[in-house]
């Protein structure tokens, strides 16, 4: 069965190293996940806390529904994140580590219900963006010359 990405932050992987990926659940309303369905949301500047023993999604931009009323969701708003008490203490513990983040990857659907790839990360500096960039392009020129023999 594939799996349909309903959003991408595609610049975490350029801004961080990351070493573990978790999936996780989304607690969501009705016009959010309708939204969701249609491929308006933004993972650009998002990112998870641990807080209280429970996760929270922070500035994860979720349009509001073209359809919808004036119950319409805040497309802003804060979502707590369905994982497993071991899962949060666990994700706690690595975060209070230095220089490790939690950041959502991408947001899906999986046997009809919304689900998180959250990445633990640690922040690239600059020269290491840059190594990335040139191993791609070097990467990239191989397979143009292999495909030109």
């Amino acid at each position: 069965m594939e799996i349909k990405a309903a959003a991408t932050n595609k610049k975490a992987y350029h801004d961080y190293s990351i070493q573990e990926t978790i999936e996780a659940g989304i607690s969501l309303q009705g016009t959010e996940v309708k939204s969701l369905r249609a491929g308006a949301a933004n993972l650009k500047d998002s990112y998870v806390l641990v807080k209280n023993g429970e996760a929270f999604l922070f500035n994860c931009h979720i349009s509001p529904y073209s359809h919808g009323n004036i119950n319409n969701h805040e497309p802003l708003r804060t979502r707590k994140l369905l994982l497993h008490k071991r899962e949060i203490e666990k994700l706690g513990g690595r975060i209070r580590e230095k220089g490790l983040t939690l950041i959502p990857l991408k947001i899906y659907f999986k046997k009809g219900k919304a689900k998180m790839e959250i990445g633990l990360g640690k922040g690239k500096r600059q020269y290491e963006k840059r190594e990335t960039i040139k191993q791609k392009e070097a990467k990239r020129e191989i397979e143009r010359h292999m495909k030109k023999k």
